[in-house]
């Protein structure tokens, strides 16, 4: 996973989470995964995109979007890249110790 700073860079939101996962199935996982960890914390997104192709699902929490990838099309898109006026943080500084409970079941080696 990869924690990207845009606040001040962009007005669609302070921070993006990038993860990937090598199957569409995975990807679907990790996403229902993140949004269930999430959620037992208080936490819902105001909107997801993306779940019914499982390529690139996007849960969109208002200050933090995360963005789960197959890992080809992460590499097609390289938000990196795109977003590289960002800063890149620790997972820790945008969701606190609730980011260690999310990140362990859903970390994905790229």
């Amino acid at each position: 996973m990869k924690a990207i700073d845009i606040e001040g860079v962009s007005v669609i939101a302070d921070y993006f989470l990038l993860a990937s996962g090598s199957s569409n199935t995975q990807v679907k996982a990790l996403a229902e995964e993140i949004e269930e960890k999430l959620s037992e914390v208080g936490v819902k997104p105001l909107r997801t995109e993306g779940a019914s192709t499982a390529t690139w699902i996007i849960l969109d929490y208002g200050s933090l979007v995360i963005h789960v990838f197959h890992r080809d099309t992460r590499s097609f898109y390289n938000l990196e890249r795109l977003w590289a006026d960002g800063k890149s943080i620790e997972l820790s500084e945008i969701i606190g110790d609730e980011a260690l409970i999310v990140e362990s079941h859903t970390a994905v080696p790229q």
